[in-house]
């Protein structure tokens, strides 16, 4: 019998641990699926105002004046030879961990309960937009300048990935928590300008290039801020017609012979 009541513990443990584990599930999977479905009032205002393109307008536009303007171009081999001055023997790969520094800040913070402007989804959304504006137009414009690094490396100089990457994710935390604190969008600036420093001590790019690295990173990143509600409002709700429209199918009996009855409400 003793034995009996310890086999049938057992298996009401395992049963209620089981229970416990799909109870969880349900919850994550009912959470996605309320994130995936129902858009946030929020959604409908998360973009930047106008004004708030201008300075990263102005980045892009320094470095593409540096492939026609003589005194900005010389102040990159100004630039260049100083640090080189400084310190000829610098050679750090910690640009490479900074560039994602201001993301990994993001999503940490939103684990230990600080909550951003945008659920999971949709934040993530957000992000993987932004890297698809950031990528396509770097892509697009190192092949077009054809720069030659200042270490040699190749033509693929301008502008610069890294701090793209940094300022791209510097961007999107200050658009999910600058209304928590003016210190976290700090932060992950300072961490991005930190990423482009880098990169200059490193001699892989020219001042211009990390410039207009910064700017092509901000710009992408509000850009997808901006088309983002569109997107996600199409997706989710669709139009109002396809809204009102509602079908069901419900079994049916006549003369003998069971059936299938479609109906549907316009």
């Amino acid at each position: 019998m003793k034995k009996l009541l310890v086999a049938l513990l057992c298996i009401i443990s395992v049963a209620a641990k089981a229970q416990v584990t799909d109870t969880a599930k349900k919850k994550v999977l009912d959470t996605v699926k309320k994130d995936l479905l129902t858009a946030p009032d929020t959604v409908q205002h998360l973009h930047s105002k106008a004004w708030t393109f201008v300075p990263p307008a102005i980045l892009i536009g320094y470095g593409v004046s540096s492939f026609y303007i003589h005194p900005v171009r010389r102040f990159d081999y100004y630039i260049h030879s100083t640090t080189t001055r400084q310190d000829a023997d610098f050679s750090t790969k910690a640009e490479s961990y900074f560039q994602f520094t201001p993301i990994i800040m993001v999503y940490g913070l939103d684990m230990i309960g600080v909550e951003g402007k945008n659920t999971f989804i949709d934040r993530t959304a957000l992000l993987g937009l932004s890297g698809l504006f950031l990528g396509g137009s770097e892509e697009i414009v190192k092949h077009a300048t054809h720069r030659l690094r200042p270490n040699g490396a190749d033509y693929q100089s301008f502008p610069s990935g890294h701090t793209g990457i940094a300022f791209m994710g510097a961007e999107f935390l200050a658009q999910e928590y600058a209304a928590k604190s003016v210190w976290i969008s700090v932060a992950g600036y300072t961490i991005a300008a930190t990423t482009g420093v880098f990169r200059l001590y490193n001699r892989d790019h020219w001042f211009s290039d990390v410039v207009a690295g910064a700017g092509f990173g901000i710009l992408s990143t509000k850009a997808a801020y901006l088309v983002y509600p569109y997107i996600r409002n199409k997706l989710t709700h669709g139009d109002e017609k396809a809204r009102k429209k509602s079908s069901m199918v419900v079994p049916s009996y006549q003369d003998g012979a069971y059936g299938l009855t479609y109906a549907a409400e316009f």
